[in-house]
């Protein structure tokens, strides 16, 4: 059966929707368009790529995730290279061993650019902080004055992965100047409002929290908890509320808040567990799903 399908973002905690989609691939599913943020954007660009399951699980056991941790100035102590790269970089990591190792990653399937894969099967959510708006890439490259079928794919997930204070901005030459472009999260990371509202064919969104019912209430008792909750909120709301009107029954929730989304010195059993809830909380989803 043709679906389309929606994955979040949630960093290195990606690894479940792995399992979502082996789930998926073994009920006969087959996606003709995708959309991701962030990790889901990794994952949706795969899928597009024409990974299968078994493949992109196989990514997952040979990638080194620490080694995609690249700071700038090796030879300054870490404490000191924290500040001057938050302050000045605006990110701890540069993030050009993530892009090198998606551009590798998308080459053996033949994808460079957004011109390599089927016209309109995949759109990858990013944030413009310049200009205050959600970007969806390739779709909105026209207004900045660049070719969608030339743009690189692993270049447009970098950006989607910026997220902020960790890896360093995504600075865009376009026509209009220099924009900064981090992490697709920070305004919408669950995009399901890209095909929730066409009725082209059944969609299928895989999102790493609960549902509402499930949700914990954040606990606000100092500054730091307050920016928490703060942040988390702005990113999440607008997605919810699509969700909760009349979309709920067509996502997968993967709770997987046990897990830090930078924690990239993830051991292997983990990240097998992760994929393995992931894998079960679809097919518990697909016994009962109805389009």
């Amino acid at each position: 059966m043709k679906i389309d399908g929606v994955f979040s973002g949630g960093g290195i905690k990606g690894a479940a929707l792995a399992g979502a989609y082996e789930a998926l691939e073994a009920r006969g599913y087959q996606f003709v368009r995708l959309a991701g943020t962030s990790a889901g954007a990794i994952i949706a660009s795969l899928i597009a790529a024409g990974f299968s399951s078994q493949e992109i699980r196989e990514l997952l056991d040979e990638m080194d995730e620490h080694h995609l941790l690249d700071r700038r100035c090796q030879f300054i102590p870490f404490k000191m290279i924290r500040w001057i790269s938050i302050y000045w970089r605006l990110g701890l990591y540069k993030g050009d061993r993530l892009e090198k190792w998606l551009t590798d990653v998308l080459k053996r399937k033949g994808v460079t650019v957004f011109g390599d894969l089927k016209k309109d099967s995949l759109k990858i959510v990013a944030s413009d902080l310049t200009n205050g708006k959600i970007l969806v890439l390739p779709d909105d490259l026209p207004s900045y004055g660049l070719n969608p079928e030339r743009f690189s794919v692993a270049r447009a997930i970098r950006m989607s992965c910026s997220l902020p204070y960790f890896f360093e901005p995504v600075k865009l030459k376009s026509s209009k100047g220099i924009c900064t472009i981090v992490d697709g999260g920070v305004l919408s990371n669950f995009p399901i409002w890209l095909f929730a509202e066409e009725k082209k064919r059944p969609f299928v969104g895989v999102t790493l929290t609960p549902n509402e019912k499930e949700r914990p209430q954040h606990s606000i008792r100092n500054a730091f908890e307050l920016f928490g909750a703060l942040f988390e909120t702005m990113r999440g709301a607008h997605d919810e509320r699509h969700i909760a009107t009349k979309h709920e029954r067509h996502v997968i929730f993967i709770p997987v808040e046990h897990v830090i989304a930078t924690d990239f010195q993830l051991m292997a059993e983990k990240k097998k567990a992760l994929v393995d809830l992931g894998r079960q909380k679809a097919e518990q989803f697909l016994k009962s799903w109805t389009f």
